[in-house]
Parts: structure tokens; C-alpha cells; sequence
């Protein structure tokens, strides 16, 4: 196996990568992603009139809830020390948008959380206002930005002005 995998070790293993050594730094990482639905279950939401309460409320606090829990979904991720978890939501044509910012101080990165963060939001909207409309479509699930670390700092080039 190469030695540039870094969650394989030379046996064809799959490992968890040793932070050990690295530096702390300020991390930060956004994603977004968004779910189609139709107009009456959009209204509703919007409305606050879902038939099992506050929509995105309830997203919002699964989305947190899940990047804090990353690694209990994900075999090679570290547990980490999130600072912070916001999860914002904003209404499209047809969908609405949730986008998820995690940041620490740490020697790993905060993307999957992000990410993670996003999909559950998500999926809990799915959950929430399915009696409404079960054909809700999720995509677009990506990484935004992310800072710190050896990479610095990225930004997805769709999103660069």
C-alpha cells in the first residue's frame, strides 16, 4: 500500500490517523445543501404550520446535535472539541437551504461536522414535514470553506467571487 493513504497503513489496514504531534489551530468549516419539496409543504414550514411542530427548529437542533456526534457515524473520524455549531437556514425557489459552520481549536479539521451537520438538519426536515410531501428531494450536500491547518485556507470554486 502507498504510504500517501493516510488512513491505511502498510498492510492494507484501515487505521485512524495519529494527530498526535500536530499543532493546535483555529479551524473552521462550512457546508450547505438544500431540499426540494413542493409549494404546500414550503408554506407550511414557512407558516409554522407543519404538522409535527417547528421544522426547522427541530432541524436546527438535530444538525448540532450530529456534528457533535460525527464520530460516533464515521469509523476514522477523531472525537473533537467543537467550539461552536451554527446552522442557518434560508428559503429558495421550491427548497430550502441549510448550511452548517463548525469551528474549534484542534489538530484535525472540522469538515465532516459540517457536513454531517447539514445532512441531518436536512434529513429532520425530510422527517418533520413528510405527512406534507414524500417526495422531497436532498442534494447538493458539498463543502463550502474550510480554514486552518496544513491546507490553509479553501474555498469551493463555485463560491469564490
Amino acid at each position: 500500500m502507498s504510504k500517501s493513504l493516510t488512513h491505511i497503513d502498510l498492510d492494507g489496514t484501515a487505521r485512524m490517523v495519529d494527530v498526535g504531534a500536530k499543532a493546535e489551530t483555529p479551524r473552521l468549516a462550512v457546508a450547505s445543501g438544500r431540499i426540494t419539496m413542493t409549494r404546500k409543504a414550503l408554506a407550511a414550514i414557512r407558516a409554522g404550520d407543519a404538522p409535527k411542530g417547528d421544522v426547522l427548529g427541530t432541524a436546527r437542533i438535530a444538525g448540532i446535535m450530529a456534528a457533535k456526534r460525527t464520530s460516533d457515524l464515521i469509523p476514522m473520524c477523531h472525537p473533537l472539541m467543537i467550539d461552536s455549531v451554527n446552522v442557518d437556514f434560508a428559503f429558495e425557489e421550491g427548497a430550502i437551504r441549510a448550511t452548517a459552520t463548525a469551528s474549534l481549536t484542534g489538530k484535525t479539521g472540522v469538515e465532516i461536522e459540517a457536513i454531517t451537520a447539514t445532512s441531518i438538519a436536512l434529513l429532520t426536515i425530510y422527517d418533520m414535514a413528510k405527512a406534507l410531501d414524500k417526495g422531497m428531494v436532498i442534494g447538493d450536500i458539498r463543502l463550502i470553506e474550510k480554514r486552518g491547518g496544513k491546507s490553509g485556507h479553501w474555498v469551493a470554486e463555485s463560491c469564490q467571487a
